[in-house]
């Protein structure tokens, strides 16, 4: 029987579902603006692609406190807003004749900031939202949700850009920020934020918060590591395996395009099994298969070879490691959402998000420079090799186990 999990539920997965098919209709624009309009070389196009989102790391660390001791919806809007303003001027300054590279790499920025405050709001506000007992399959639809719009958005965004020009994906991008705004308006109900405390409200302290509560909570610990790891891994393999199939293998754009989009839909697959697997084998059984699959698989990358076979090696190992991903991803996410304490739940999602982006950013420059030594291949062998020892990070069933922490009454206030 399908849960039901109310209207409010339903309209903030409308405006997740708007703004992520925006966000994967415009996949690929900043870089193709960058060269085609700009004119920007290599290292330009890079650092555009790496500093952006290190940078908004960077910020983001001191919102989450800012965040917690806030109402979480009109948060959300505020930064659906101010994605809408910073990706609206692109196309605007365009137009004009006045588009830079250094707007860009602003809009990168301020954007890539306000999708993390915007992720730690609306995290906070989903386990208001839903019973405890309804959050895992709440978050295999966010899951699904994304996969499709993988699948389904970079080819129709290279569609619509060759046949109306660079920026029409970066419109569409903004004006589903604001479309995402108004179904967030639209939610009715309470609100949650957390008072702020008096004994331990420094800005260091506030700070420090997230950091203090995954690494004081051994199942959280794990997942923590685990997931930035095997995600800044995985990573710091995509623009090498750009240069490989496009650059030494002469892969088409649309064969490059299909090798990564058709996969996608093994992940809309995976996060509608999610929930089924856990009721039928138990949660840390399915965590630990799917979480041992997910990192077993990418090693099949190292052997991708030119042509049709080599293109079928790629779909079939995305395929395969995405459905894993699919299945993995909304049990973890929902054990983190579990775990973290009322009242702190926005400081641990920023707190996470800003590490896993910057060490991605971080993986990336070491895995290319790595490239630039050997060759590619020898890069994404390593990356899978090391891939390989992460499951050992997971959390063990007597961690899952453990009392799932709480906050006092006092902690929380509705709004």
């Amino acid at each position: 029987m399908r849960v039901q999990l109310g209207r409010g539920f339903a309209r903030l997965w409308s405006a997740y579902a708007v703004s992520t098919y925006g966000t994967w209709l415009a996949f690929g624009a900043f870089p193709l603006i960058a060269v085609h309009v700009l004119h920007a070389p290599a290292v330009a196009v890079s650092l555009l692609e790496a500093a952006g989102p290190a940078v908004a790391a960077v910020v983001a660390f001191s919102l989450g406190p800012w965040v917690e001791h806030r109402a979480k919806r009109p948060v959300m809007i505020a930064m659906d807003l101010i994605r809408f303003v910073a990706m609206a001027s692109v196309p605007v300054a365009y137009v004009l004749g006045r588009l830079s590279y250094g707007q860009l790499l602003v809009v990168s920025v301020v954007s890539g900031t306000a999708s993390i405050a915007f992720s730690a709001a609306s995290g906070a506000y989903l386990k208001h939202l839903v019973r405890g007992e309804h959050l895992l399959v709440a978050n295999g639809r966010f899951e699904g949700t994304s996969w499709v719009a993988t699948a389904a958005g970079p080819p129709l965004g290279g569609a619509l850009v060759g046949l109306l020009g660079p920026v029409v994906t970066i419109t569409a991008d903004a004006v589903s920020y604001l479309l995402s705004a108004l179904g967030v308006l639209r939610i009715r109900g309470g609100d949650v934020a957390a008072p702020r405390d008096r004994a331990t409200g420094s800005r260091g302290a506030g700070l420090l918060t997230g950091w203090r509560i995954i690494l004081g909570d051994r199942a959280l610990r794990r997942l923590f590591l685990n997931s930035i790891l095997v995600s800044g891994l995985i990573m710091a393999t995509v623009p090498l395996l750009a240069v490989l199939l496009l650059g030494q293998y002469h892969f088409p754009a649309w064969q490059y395009g299909l090798a990564f989009g058709l996969p996608a839909l093994g992940g809309f697959a995976g996060a509608r099994l999610s929930a089924r697997l856990v009721t039928r084998y138990g949660r840390h059984r399915v965590m630990t298969v799917s979480g041992w699959l997910r990192s077993f698989f990418p090693l099949g990358l190292a052997c991708v070879r030119p042509g049709i076979p080599g293109l079928l090696t790629v779909i079939v190992v995305e395929a395969l490691l995405i459905t894993s991903m699919g299945v993995f991803n909304p049990v973890y996410a929902t054990e983190r959402l579990r775990r973290a304490p009322a009242g702190h739940t926005a400081h641990v999602l920023s707190t996470w998000s800003a590490s896993s982006k910057l060490l991605q950013a971080a993986l990336m420059v070491v895995w290319g420079l790595l490239a630039t030594l050997t060759s590619p291949r020898t890069a994404i062998t390593l990356s899978g090799v090391l891939l390989l020892t992460t499951p050992l990070l997971l959390p063990k069933r007597t961690h899952l186990a453990t009392r799932e922490p709480t906050a006092p009454a006092e902690d929380v206030r509705f709004a």
